[in-house]
């Protein structure tokens, strides 16, 4: 979502975090906004929309600074204009704040400051009564002054504050939303995330929730919520900035759809061994551990949520133990039946998205074990969970996920297939067959891509519709959800996705002379029912695209247009057809002119409720 950054050194704090912002900027944001402490006085400049607005703002000489605070914001509370972006001033001057997150009652807090201490407030934000309430506190010492003010708020937090008294230190503190302190050679860096940091150090330390961080030129303090110093081991950055980087395509979004057959072939590197056995690392579930579970939950939003469909389907078919796919967002509210035989697996591609940290330790405060599936190393979830299994997709710049997801599909794959060796419920011979066919993904993978110009033309015809169905039946119902959903995210269009066989149960009145129907049809079991419900759509003269298996012919006879993807298993089919419905929303988005990779009112990582 938001994104954070700060700076205290010798060199200028304004341009590294500009420079910070800049790489955090396809989180999703709509204004942004720099304070500095030069000479015992603290300098602000903030805008709304783009970076470049604010780089205009700040271009003056006397805007200098060795240390500092910056930040993107993405409105919840108040409209995205100046006055609402942060930084946010306390009512003297002498304290600036950022935050990422919510504070669930500021509206309780900003009565109080008005009623008891006179303060005038200058925008709509949640965020500003964190800068007055730590003014109120504030005696000189600004890690005491933070620390009185967040025991008094409730919600979600990562809260950078520098005061006008003091030229060398940033204090930060977390809770439930993403932090990290970079470590520097004469300086030290504050950032939410860690692209923000890559261009000056590799060396971080992770926050955990609860803990305040005292950032200044020589040091970098951590303290627990008793303020006692804790020691922490730094992790270095493996990958460099220039996985963050377009590297010659148009958008971000090109890159990381024609970077998944690499993608896909690190999350199997080192999983399947020369004797085809799936090794898992990060995952210690025993045999006598797998027999005891009784039910499984994979819980997770958006894209995430799509995988989860998939991924029931295959524990399910290949470890024969009881599944449900669950939104996040509804989870904990609804007394889920959990206990010490409930496996639990969060799926998430930032490993910080607040639904599923919160429906995460529902179940663990119930007694599940916790599995997540996420793509970041030392992420909130992942800090958190039992066991975990990374994706190893590589950053993910753009807004819309495409290489997050099919490598949760194969992790998917490559759990449910160590499940069902594990229990004994997959046949040796059904084992190396899926084995053999998650060898040859990136491959068909790679070829499935070679279609693009093919399917570029198919988003001419339709770029201007307003109205568009997918439809499938087994495993291409979620492939169906994911397809309409990257369509929404990044064109606009109002698409709809439903299991075939409903068809008639209500979404068939909505068929008009050339509604257009993209039909998935990659599952050989269920192929001659997809031919029927095309007869069907086809009979009240709408336009259908199908997409099937090269060699099923009959779907070209009766479609109108058709995607064919490579020979392969029907288990694997919705890794190879989610391809070309990624490409068919990028290129119908680049006709329409949509913000590909910043699409309106999305963030990458949803911290919030």
């Amino acid at each position: 979502m938001c994104g954070i950054v700060g700076y205290v050194g010798d060199e200028s704090a304004k341009e590294i975090i500009i420079s910070g912002l800049k790489s955090l900027e396809y989180r999703g944001y709509d204004s942004a906004g720099i304070a500095l402490n030069k000479d015992g006085k603290l300098l602000l400049r903030k805008e709304s929309g783009v970076i470049g607005n604010l780089e205009k703002r700040i271009k003056k000489n006397d805007f200098d600074g060795n240390i500092g605070i910056g930040h993107t914001r993405w409105a919840t509370h108040g409209a995205p204009i100046r006055e609402n972006a942060h930084p946010h001033l306390s009512c003297d001057g002498r304290i600036a704040i950022v935050h990422n997150g919510i504070i669930e009652n500021y509206m309780e807090l900003k009565s109080w400051l008005i009623k008891n201490h006179n303060v005038e407030f200058k925008s709509e934000t949640d965020s500003e009564v964190i800068a007055q309430l730590i003014c109120v506190y504030y005696n000189g010492d600004l890690v005491d002054a933070v620390r009185k003010a967040v025991e008094r708020m409730r919600g979600a937090y990562a809260i950078g504050a520098i005061s006008a008294d003091d030229e060398d230190r940033i204090v930060a503190v977390r809770k439930d939303a993403p932090l990290i302190a970079g470590i520097g050679k004469g300086c030290n860096y504050l950032a939410s995330d860690i692209p923000a940091l890559l261009k000056y150090t590799r060396d971080i330390y992770l926050i955990e929730n609860g803990e305040i961080v005292v950032v200044s030129r020589g040091d970098i303090k951590i303290f627990d919520e008793d303020m006692t110093r804790v020691k922490r081991e730094k992790m270095h950055v493996t990958w460099d900035a220039a996985a963050a980087e377009k590297g010659g395509y148009e958008h971000f979004m090109k890159k990381e759809i024609y970077e998944q057959p690499e993608a896909v072939n690190k999350t199997l590197e080192g999983r399947i061994n020369a004797k085809g056995e799936v090794k898992l690392d990060g995952i210690k579930l025993t045999k006598k551990e797998l027999d005891s579970i009784s039910r499984i939950y994979i819980v997770a939003c958006g894209t995430a949520y799509h995988a989860g469909m998939q991924g029931k389907e295959l524990i399910e078919n290949f470890a024969r133990i009881p599944t449900e796919t669950d939104l996040a967002s509804e989870f904990r509210y609804r007394d889920p039946i959990i206990d010490e035989n409930t496996l639990f697996i969060c799926v998430s591609q930032s490993g910080e998205t607040s639904d599923t940290i919160e429906a995460m330790r529902e179940a663990k405060r119930r007694g599940a074990r916790i599995l997540s599936i996420c793509n970041v190393v030392g992420s909130s979830i992942t800090r958190e969970s039992d066991d975990v299994l990374y994706t190893w997709a590589g950053p993910e710049i753009a807004v819309a996920s495409t290489k997050a997801y099919t490598t949760q599909l194969v992790c998917f794959f490559l759990l449910a297939l160590y499940m069902g060796k594990t229990r004994n419920t997959l046949p040796r011979k059904e084992y190396d067959r899926i084995v053999d066919e998650l060898k040859k993904l990136p491959a068909k993978m790679s070829d499935v891509l070679g279609a693009d110009d093919h399917v570029a033309r198919l988003a001419s015809k339709f770029a201007v519709r307003e109205q568009i169905f997918y439809i499938g039946r087994g495993s291409d119902v979620g492939t169906a959800y994911e397809a309409s959903l990257k369509l929404k995210e990044i064109s606009y269009i109002n698409s709809f996705a439903i299991a075939a066989g409903e068809l008639k149960h209500g979404t068939i009145a909505l068929i008009n002379r050339g509604t257009l129907f993209v039909v998935l049809a990659t599952q050989d079991r269920l192929y001659e029912k997809m031919l029927s419900n095309i007869e069907e759509i086809k009979a009240r003269h709408a336009y259908v695209v199908g997409v099937a298996k090269k060699g099923n012919n009959r779907i070209r006879r009766i479609s109108d247009d058709t995607i064919m993807i490579p020979e392969c298993s029907d288990e694997v089919a919705p890794i190879l057809a989610v391809v070309p419905m990624q490409l068919f929303a990028y290129h119908i988005a680049k006709l329409r002119k949509r913000d590909i990779d910043k699409p309106r009112n999305l963030a990458k990582s949803v911290t919030v409720e």
